[in-house]
């Protein structure tokens, strides 16, 4: 640990998770968003289900941990989506079990610590085309990704757990099948910047104590007094905070 101590946002989940700092996914944004603000950690695991998360949940988030996290933005549901397997392999996990699992997770998470604040994303949709030509998976539909968002949705109802609805977002765009995936099933940087925007309404809207919205959090050392130099001088007399809201207001927008 290095400090001062700052309020920890956890990424757990599968593949949506591991790869959010490529492509300048949706974790990159956020770690750039709350830089000075809050610490943003990975637990992503391609290929995982939320079978394979439950198996290791207490190793991840023990309890008796000495730092507990503010944040834990929880995704799982794409790949237990999928069709089963004649052979039982693969990575499916039936829906009644993975609304179970999900209960779980949260629950755990929940119990961490009074302050540990919990979200849910949905499995997002995928591009069926897109998906075949650039991996050749199969058994991976729209319509049950539709089927599994909406039962994380209830669970989350059930439990008192935020939930960011992102098969429904990114579909609002005409032209979303195009524009929010690399392969089909991963974001790209316009499908995380549509995560972004809704993970960060939620914060907003959220009535947490303390706030965990980027405008609500301090700036660490922001009393410590530097001159900023720019090329442009229009800028030379900004302070830092100043600087740094003036970069982040497009999140406003």
């Amino acid at each position: 640990m290095v400090g001062p101590s700052r309020p920890l946002f956890v990424l757990f989940g599968s593949s949506i998770v591991q790869f959010s700092y490529s492509n300048n996914g949706w974790g990159a944004i956020l770690a750039d968003i709350y830089a000075r603000k809050a610490d943003i950690v990975l637990r992503g695991y391609a290929g995982w289900n939320s079978r394979h998360a439950l198996k290791v949940l207490q190793q991840v988030f023990p309890k008796d941990a000495a730092v507990q996290p503010s944040l834990v933005i929880v995704y799982f549901g794409g790949n237990d989506s999928m069709a089963p397997q004649p052979s039982g392999l693969g990575p499916h996990v039936p829906l009644p079990e993975f609304i179970d699992n999900m209960k779980k997770i949260a629950l755990h998470l929940k119990g961490l610590s009074d302050k540990t604040r919990v979200m849910f994303l949905s499995p997002p949709p995928v591009n069926e085309e897109q998906m075949l030509h650039c991996l050749g998976v199969k058994g991976r539909t729209n319509e049950a990704c539709g089927v599994y968002s909406e039962a994380c949705l209830k669970l989350c109802q059930e439990v008192d757990v935020k939930c960011i609805n992102i098969w429904t977002a990114l579909q609002q765009r005409d032209d979303w099948k195009s524009v929010s995936f690399t392969d089909g099933i991963h974001l790209s940087s316009e499908g995380s910047q549509i995560v972004v925007k809704e993970i960060l309404e939620a914060l907003k809207e959220a009535e947490w104590k303390p706030s965990l919205y980027w405008g609500s959090l301090p700036t660490e050392f922001n009393e410590v007094a530097i001159d900023l130099v720019t090329q442009d001088d229009d800028k030379s007399n900004l302070s830092v905070s100043e600087f740094e809201l003036e970069r982040l207001l497009k999140w406003e927008q």
